[in-house]
C-alpha cells in the first residue's frame, strides 16, 4: 500500500471534500431544503466516492499488478493498462 501513502495529501484532501458534501446533505435534510438540491448534492458525494475509489484501485494496480507501470512494455502490463482505461470510463 505505498501506492497509499505516497498520495496521502491528495487522497486525505478528497475524502474531506466528501465529508464537506455529505454534511451539505445532512445539513439540507435537517432544514428540509428542496429535494432537487439535495439529490444533487448527493450525486456529487457519488461521484467524489467513485473517483476517489477509481484513483486508489488505478493505484493498486500500478503498485500490486504491474511489474514496469513506468514502462508497460510485457503483456501483464499492458492489460493492466486496459483494465485501468476501462475502469476510468466506467466510473465517469
Amino acid at each position: 500500500m505505498a501506492h497509499v501513502f505516497d498520495d496521502k495529501k491528495r487522497i486525505t484532501t478528497r475524502i474531506r471534500r466528501i465529508k464537506g458534501q455529505l454534511e451539505a446533505v445532512e445539513r439540507s435534510l435537517e432544514e428540509q431544503q428542496d429535494c432537487f438540491a439535495i439529490l444533487q448534492t448527493l450525486s456529487a458525494c457519488r461521484g467524489g466516492m467513485n473517483g476517489l475509489m477509481g484513483e486508489l484501485i488505478e493505484g493498486h494496480i500500478r503498485g500490486h499488478v504491474m511489474r514496469s507501470p513506468n514502462d508497460p512494455k510485457s503483456a501483464q502490463d499492458r492489460s493492466a493498462e486496459a483494465l485501468i482505461k476501462l475502469l476510468k470510463t466506467y466510473w465517469k
